[in-house]
């Protein structure tokens, strides 16, 4: 938890805030910079949570994006490590079965206005 926590951190863009949500370590969009979400709550860009037979990494900008899932998912399997993908996850038993380049690719991806530009487009649909 400690690696992939440091990944997150070290490749985070500036504006998102840590903090514990849902039994998850969460990196989200301030409600003091973007108040107006669907549940009153922040909005969630990258959770990290530990399961029973598990870990699960949520990447809430590249899931949100369609051609960047795709995209994510290819890149993942050429790696040739374990791909075990949920609907907005991806699931890992131990650090070495991430591809790190490549999640790390996908957390800086998205700054925040660009996330919220994303979040703000799937509410008009």
């Amino acid at each position: 938890m400690r690696k992939i926590r440091s990944l997150i951190n070290k490749n985070l863009p500036a504006g998102y805030k840590e903090t514990m949500r849902w039994g998850m370590i969460s990196w989200e969009v301030p409600l003091k910079r973007y108040p107006n979400t669907y549940n009153s709550q922040p909005l969630n860009y990258i959770a990290l949570a530990a399961q029973k037979n598990s870990y699960s990494l949520y990447l809430m900008g590249c899931y949100s994006n369609e051609k960047d899932r795709k995209s994510f998912e290819a890149e993942y399997k050429k790696t040739g490590k374990p791909m075990n993908m949920g609907k907005s996850c991806v699931r890992f038993k131990k650090i070495e079965d991430l591809p790190l380049e490549i999640v790390a690719k996908y957390i800086k991806k998205y700054p925040v206005e660009k996330f919220l530009k994303l979040y703000e487009a799937a509410k008009k649909k």
